[in-house]
């Protein structure tokens, strides 16, 4: 299968699988407005999709829904079994993603329970047998993780991975002990950099902490030498994000893109997801202005998608709403 990593641009820019945030509706509003060059699904249990019930499984499958406008599509795994691994990635492969990422950097103490996220770093036998039963698929894997647990150990830990040849490695330059607690170390992917350099690897360095927008992505890049940015949190009420847009949005807009990505969450995944999910969106959407703060307090008390499209319809003159447009839904 071809490998869609080596076809990219220098740097590029990628979207961070961010758990119940960056699910098929927001990724699809987000390729409409402005598609980053990777776009990733949110986190998913390998072992779940292996040995759930059929049931089960289809719930899980909600979480690998894309549409073809967020080519290329990597979908993100977590495991710490082999063979779970290569099954779930086999599947992946099935659906027709363009690659699969296994999550090594996830600090939830649940995940970690099991081996998975961020225990992998204590544990890289286990992680580079993981990247290799992944590779049986037949698609590109890559990798996200941190620079080290509860100290840097990316002297000792980036080497490991490097070893097993994965398509590319996107490094949170934070440790696992360190959370988001602290400002990233980026002299720590430019040094990442250099050790993939000084042993000849293919392997794309993906920098990632803390960025807030594509000029300090590209700022970064530059900075490190790395081959790519991906950007997280500043995704959150930001669609327009990857569209490289200097102005900033205005209320209208804001309103309209919520509006927007309501509709796409009741068609895509409102008969298998909590509304409630979608109230985590609304401080981000809803802020900056006037008046702001008593709309959103509406839309936390709403029950439903309808009831808050309802209030957000009249929240702006009717000239100034935009329906969502059939490509995106269509796509």
């Amino acid at each position: 299968m071809k490998n869609f990593w080596s076809t990219l641009p220098k740097p590029f820019f990628s979207l961070a699988p961010l758990e119940d945030v960056t699910d098929a509706a927001f990724r699809r509003l987000i390729a409409a407005y402005g598609r980053p060059d990777v776009m990733f699904t949110e986190f998913t249990s390998a072992d779940s999709l292996v040995l759930a019930e059929e049931k089960g499984r289809q719930k899980l499958r909600i979480k690998l829904l894309y549409s073809e406008i967020e080519r290329p599509i990597v979908a993100q795994l977590f495991s710490s079994i082999s063979e779970h691994m290569e099954r779930a990635s086999r599947l992946v492969a099935k659906l027709q993603f363009d690659g699969v990422d296994i999550n090594m950097g996830c600090p939830d103490r649940a995940v970690e329970k099991g081996g998975c996220g961020a225990a992998l770093i204590k544990d890289p036998a286990r992680a580079r047998e993981l990247i290799v039963a992944a590779k049986n698929s037949g698609l590109p894997v890559s990798v996200k993780t941190r620079i080290g647990y509860d100290k840097d150990e990316l002297e000792t830990w980036l080497p490991q991975l490097l070893a097993e040849e994965p398509a590319a490695i996107t490094l949170h330059a934070r440790t696992r002990k360190e959370m988001s607690d602290v400002p990233a170390h980026w002299d720590r992917i430019a040094r990442a950099v250099q050790i993939r350099d000084k042993i000849k690897s293919e392997t794309l360095i993906i920098g990632n902490g803390d960025l807030q927008n594509l000029a300090d992505a590209r700022a970064r890049a530059t900075q490190t030498g790395c081959d790519g940015a991906m950007l997280g949190r500043a995704v959150f009420g930001n669609p327009w994000l990857f569209a490289d847009r200097t102005a900033l949005p205005t209320p209208h807009e804001r309103i309209n893109a919520l509006v927007q990505h309501l509709e796409l969450f009741d068609k895509l995944l409102g008969h298998a997801t909590s509304y409630s999910t979608m109230k985590k969106h609304f401080k981000a959407y809803i802020a900056g202005w006037n008046g702001a703060k008593d709309l959103r307090a509406t839309l936390m008390a709403t029950t439903s998608s309808a009831e808050a499209r309802k209030i957000l319809a009249s929240a702006i003159p009717h000239e100034m709403t935009q329906t969502i447009s059939r490509g995106i839904l269509a796509a």
